[in-house]
């Protein structure tokens, strides 16, 4: 071994980086020129045993560098094999949950063995199954794959998993969410008996648990963050305005230029798309992702997105994993996830590297239940950034034990034997009179004088028939 594909202590002869974990010759060298010196902690934990041939239970953080912490061991172990393989066949298979993580992955792999001869493939839903066909045809040394396409090309036999050695299976809560966890076992079983395993999650509820300790083999455990917990270099904060005011609130926080990379996160497709054509009505150009956008249209998005000509990314949580773009300043939560571990990943979409983040989330009344949900996952409260909601007094009351006040000003004002008859929020409220109109804005308040009160049983308006209760 020579001193060029080593780091050597400058005065111990002790190595150093990657080397120490056991990272040699060319691969390390591309290691190394990628700018990957220093391992971080998942990194050195996995590492070594799955070089000496253990299978790995990985719990870790999203963006802690779990991706090299699996591919550096496969590569190393490929790349002294040499390049003859069988058709139709992959030495090492990496499944995904989304097509977006699972190029990810392959853009990383490909990073990280620059110069050695490794062939890669990818094999995902959404795009050409022919061209994926043709593309293993030859046998690859790692396919990283979706779950559903590759169960397809397998059932078909244009792909053979007996000779595959090396299985990782990446943010298995995630794939265990998305309902693929019958498709996983099927196809472990269909890799080598004797095949090297690791399971990598973000979180472990009790069926990945499970999974675990039905495919892996005496593994060794890594943990290098307490469970559901953000990244320490993320600023968070909450901004509680109403759905009808949200639009608003945020063009005035996308007018800061310091705003310069934005992912927005809304919790359906239909309001990710709402999202984005209110923000080109207001003047800011945006890219969207999600599950009904075609594979083309999603990378074009996210292309455009990480090379800088929009600095807007609207998306679904099928964008909380898998997007690493380096140097997003912020991420925005215009809607909070209705699973409130999709938090954590959706923030950790900044902050990453250690570089500093900001995560803002803007919260209706309605969500309050689901913030609350995400403050007892994260083991702290969200600082208020804003409150649009009228409150005379936005911080905490010690008394509420943990609960927030989402009261409507006016309903206090009519306890105290006082109207002024303003909007929550007074008239200074930054929306305009026009916006919301004469009418009342919330439950509680008075209705206009003359008016009267709306009985449930109305005939005369229903039909005769009581109004059947409003589908979820």
């Amino acid at each position: 071994m020579t001193n060029e594909n080593i780091l050597i202590g400058k005065d111990t002869g002790e190595l150093n980086g990657f080397a120490a974990l056991g990272i040699t010759g060319a691969l390390l060298k591309a290691t190394n020129a990628a700018g990957f010196t220093d391992p971080k902690p998942i990194q050195a934990q996995a590492i070594p045993p799955q070089l000496e041939g253990r299978d790995i239970f990985g719990i870790a953080q999203t963006g802690s560098g779990k991706t090299a912490a699996f591919a550096l061991p496969i590569l190393s172990k490929i790349i002294a094999l040499g390049t003859k393989r069988r058709p139709k066949t992959a030495r090492a298979l990496i499944l995904a949950p989304t097509r977006e993580l699972a190029v990810q992955i392959e853009e990383m792999i490909k990073l990280l063995a620059k110069g050695a001869h490794v062939s890669t493939a990818l094999v995902l839903g959404g795009v050409s199954r022919f061209s994926q066909v043709k593309k293993v045809a030859p046998g690859v040394d790692i396919l990283i794959a979706t779950p559903g396409r590759l169960t397809d090309l397998v059932r078909e036999g244009d792909l053979m998993l007996a000779d595959t050695k090396w299985l990782v299976l990446d943010e298995g809560d995630r794939m265990l969410d998305m309902g693929f966890i019958n498709d996983v076992k099927r196809i472990a079983k269909a890799t080598a008996p004797d095949r090297q395993t690791v399971l990598f999650s973000a979180t472990m509820p009790a069926e990945i648990a499970e999974l675990a300790k039905g495919l892996l083999k005496n593994p060794i455990r890594v943990e290098v963050a307490p469970h559901s917990t953000a990244a320490a270099e993320i600023v968070q904060g909450v901004v509680f305005a109403r759905t009808k005011q949200k639009r608003q609130v945020l063009a005035n926080m996308l007018a800061d230029e310091a705003m310069k990379s934005v992912i927005i996160f809304s919790r359906t497709k239909h309001g990710a798309d709402r999202v984005t054509k209110d923000l080109e009505r207001d003047g800011f150009k945006a890219a969207v992702i999600h599950g009904n956008k075609s594979q083309n249209a999603r990378q074009k998005a996210l292309n455009d997105f990480r090379e800088g000509s929009v600095r807007i990314l609207v998306a679904t949580d099928i964008a909380a994993r898998g997007i690493d773009v380096p140097g997003i300043s912020h991420v925005v939560n215009f809607d909070l996830p209705d699973e409130a571990e999709s938090y954590v990943h959706r923030i950790g979409r900044t902050g990453r590297n250690g570089m500093d983040g900001i995560a803002i989330t803007l919260c209706d009344p309605s969500e309050n239940s689901k913030l609350r949900q995400v403050e007892r996952i994260i083991r702290t409260k969200l600082p208020i950034v804003a409150d649009h909601l009228g409150s005379p007094d936005p911080q905490r009351n010690p008394a509420e034990k943990n609960e927030r006040s989402f009261e409507p000003a006016n309903d206090r004002n009519d306890r105290n034997g006082r109207r002024d008859g303003r909007r929550p929020g007074g008239a200074n409220n930054g929306f305009g009179k026009k916006r919301f109109g004469d009418k009342p804005a919330f439950a509680g308040e008075r209705k206009p004088e003359g008016a009267k009160p709306f009985k449930g049983n109305n005939k005369r308006r229903f039909g005769g028939k009581r109004p059947a209760a409003r589908a979820a």
